[in-house]
This record gives structure tokens, sequence and C-alpha cells, in this order.
């Protein structure tokens, strides 16, 4: 065998042992620690086996049927299924699965409905919103004029009659509508007829809630909206990516839009991995799963109340918790590396009300995916809630965190994210 032949052969380990052994620190750090962070998962063995494919050396600039190369009818039938399958899924009438993340996504959908200097009226990151929604240090913010709503700073909630009246004072060219941190149903007929009255397109990000939605266990925004993106990790538990679903008269647009206006050639093993994690989404196994998640969060909410901590809202109606820490008078940047020290990891986020900065937001962001996804449970949550509590109520207690460390390690030991090795 010749030295290039050879090198197609080598495996990781092999060949460069410093990425491998940092590839295998990570996966024992994910199998010692309590993950709660809201937007992260743990993809089927199934869908990492696609994305880890020769697919992975393909390039298809195009779509099906209409690429620049050759020697991809394999791959346009993949891609077709994957297009297929969303549509089933979501009820779509049009599916682009080439959007490399959420925020490319979300860019594609406003330069297919929008002129450059439009009007769109979104929510504030502040209040629960995302960056790629017109927050003024991303780029959407300079291609388009934004204006944001936000929450009820008592309640949390959205206030959908200070909504209408935003709109109908900027009179927005596009209502943006879903949340990255906001623990409640969105009531998107609401917000269809508040675009309708004013004359906007509306456009949802189900990013977070799309596995809830794919199982019936949150309203479906696609027969309400002019266009919904949606990442694919998260709920829906697959490869990092996006899935675009629009109304067949925005198709041709959306697509010019993913391609060749934003990007080039797409991933195509992680196509591949995308139709793979819309398979699992049709079997009872996940739709138990989302029934897992919902419960866990919402008795993770229910005893962290209990324990005598703040949850913005009062509670859940998905997969995410907001922990309002003002009470304490402790910022959730403190609180996030102290938790960490427990190996139990969150990320610090700001609250409705919210009176501290993004860097030291007095509040942290509680999800149940991918503690659902290895497992947990009833019992298992209780204790959790137990150590956050302690955590944060006894924040000078270096001991009593040394302590809950060794019983997370003990705990995930019992539940391990994959039961065999790679």
């Amino acid at each position: 065998m010749d030295a290039a032949r050879s090198l197609l052969e080598v495996k990781l380990r092999e060949f460069d042992p410093q990425i491998d052994r940092l590839i295998r620190d990570e996966m024992r750090r994910n199998e010692e620690t309590i993950n709660l962070i809201a937007s992260e998962n743990y993809p089927p063995k199934s869908a990492m086996k696609a994305i880890s494919s020769m697919l992975s050396g393909v390039y298809s600039e195009g779509y099906p049927g209409e690429r620049y190369y050759r020697g991809l009818e394999n791959i346009d039938k993949i891609e077709s299924l994957a297009v297929s399958r969303a549509k089933k899924v979501f009820g779509a009438e049009h599916a682009n699965v080439q959007a490399l993340s959420g925020s490319v996504a979300n860019i594609a959908a406003y330069l297919s409905l929008l002129e450059i200097g439009d009007q769109i009226l979104s929510m504030d990151i502040g209040a629960g919103g995302h960056l790629s929604h017109g927050a003024k240090v991303n780029i959407v913010s300079k291609l388009f004029r934004v204006t944001q709503y936000g929450v009820d700073p008592h309640t949390g909630l959205l206030d959908y009659d200070k909504i209408r009246e935003m709109a109908l004072n900027v009179r927005p060219r596009l209502v943006v509508c879903g949340a990255s941190a906001y623990p409640r149903t969105i009531d998107y007929a609401r917000f269809e007829g508040i675009a309708r009255e004013v004359g906007a397109y509306l456009m949802a990000d189900m990013a977070h809630i799309a596995g809830l939605v794919a199982t019936g266990n949150h309203p479906n925004p696609v027969p309400h909206c002019d266009i919904v993106t949606t990442t694919t990790h998260k709920t829906l538990r697959m490869t990092r990516g996006a899935l675009i679903l629009c109304r067949q008269e925005h198709a041709a647009k959306l697509d010019r839009a993913v391609f060749p206006l934003l990007q080039g050639g797409p991933h195509q093993a992680n196509i591949a991995a995308i139709a793979v994690g819309l398979e699992h989404l049709s079997t009872y196994e996940y739709k138990d799963y989302i029934r897992r998640v919902l419960a866990n969060a919402r008795l993770l909410a229910t005893e962290l109340q209990r324990l005598g901590l703040t949850i913005s809202t009062g509670g859940t109606d998905n997969h995410l918790l907001l922990l309002d820490l003002s009470p304490q008078e402790i910022d959730g940047d403190r609180v996030s590396t102290l938790l960490e020290e427990a190996n139990i990891i969150v990320n610090k986020n700001r609250v409705p009300g919210d009176k501290g900065t993004a860097q030291k937001p007095f509040g942290i962001r509680l999800g149940s995916p991918a503690l659902t996804t290895r497992g947990l449970g009833p019992d298992e949550i209780l204790s959790i809630a137990r150590w956050i509590a302690d955590v944060i109520l006894h924040p000078e207690d270096q001991a009593l965190r040394a302590r809950i460390r060794a019983e997370v390690i003990d705990l995930c030991r019992r539940f391990p994210i994959y039961r065999s090795t790679f």
C-alpha cells in the first residue's frame, strides 16, 4: 500500500492522537456532567454514522436535479428524502434543508421576503429572543430597520395587545415570533392576526420547540406563517443544522436566498444525518421522549420553587425554565461557574425585569432535553433540583460543591449517554 493510500486507512487515534484525546476528553466531560443547556442534546448514533460517512467529502452546489456537478444521483435522492420528510413532519408546502445553522436560516428567510432597509418587528434578546432576530450587535440590524417587543416585566409573558399596538405604530414588513428563552406556549394565531392587520409577513423561529411541535405538544406555526425556521438539534435531537419551511409561493426566492446568495455547496453528510433524525421523529420512542422532556422540565421548576427559588413566569410549558436569582442577589455568571464546579452545566441568561447586564444577568436558563436523552427521570430530577438549590443558597461553601460533584459523577455513571464505546 502506498503512502497516499495508507492515509485513507489510518484511524484518528493513530494519525492525530492529540485531537483524538481531546475528543475523548470532551466525551468524558459530557459523561460526567449533568447538561442543563436548553439548546444542547445528544444525537443518536445512527445520525452520527451518517455525518461521519464519505458524504462529508461531497460537493453539490445547487438543488436536486439542478446541480453544477455530475455524479450526484445518490446525493439528490438523499436530499430529496430529507426534504420530503421535513414537509411531512411539519405539514409544510416546501422545505429547504441546506442552511448550515439557525442564524443562516433566519437571514435567508429575511432576504427572501424583504428588501434591504425594510422594517422588522421581532422579540428583544433581553426578553428571550435570539441574536439573529435583530439584536444591535447582529448583522440583521445592519441590513434592516428593527423594532423589538419584550415581555411583561412582572409576569414574564408576551403581551399580545402591546405587540399589536407596536405593529400598528411601526407598520413592519415582517413580524418575527419565536424565542430562545421563553418558557410558555406561543400563540401563533394571535401573531398571524397582528401581522395580517398591518399587512406584514409572519415568520416563526421554532428552533427550541420544534420537537414539541413535531409531536403535537405545542401549536404548529406552519399553518399561520409565511416562513418557519428551526435548528435541528435542541429538542429535535439531531446533529447541528437547520430547516426552513415555507409556503409554496415563497419557495423559489427562499431557495435562491440560501444558494447562491448566502452559501455555496451544502454539507451533504449533515443533510443525510438530518434525514435520519427526521425518521426518528415518527417513532413511539421519540414521542415518549418528548413527553418525558416536558415532565422533567415541569418537575424541575416545581421542585426549585418548593426549595425557595424563583422561577420566571411561575413555571414552564416547554423544555426550558428561567431561574430568577435577584432575590438571592447573586448574578447568573457566578452561579453558572459555581454549578460547573459541581459538574452541573447551565448558561447565564437575562430574565424579565433583569437589572443586570448581558455578561452578568440575574438569571440562568435550565433545559431538560439532554438529561432526558440519557434516561434521567423524576427521582433524578429531584436530586438535581436539590443540588442546584444548595449551590445557589450556599455560594461560599466549596466543600458542598465538592460533595455534590462526587454525587453527580456517581449519578452520571448510572446513566451513560452512549452504552457502547466509539
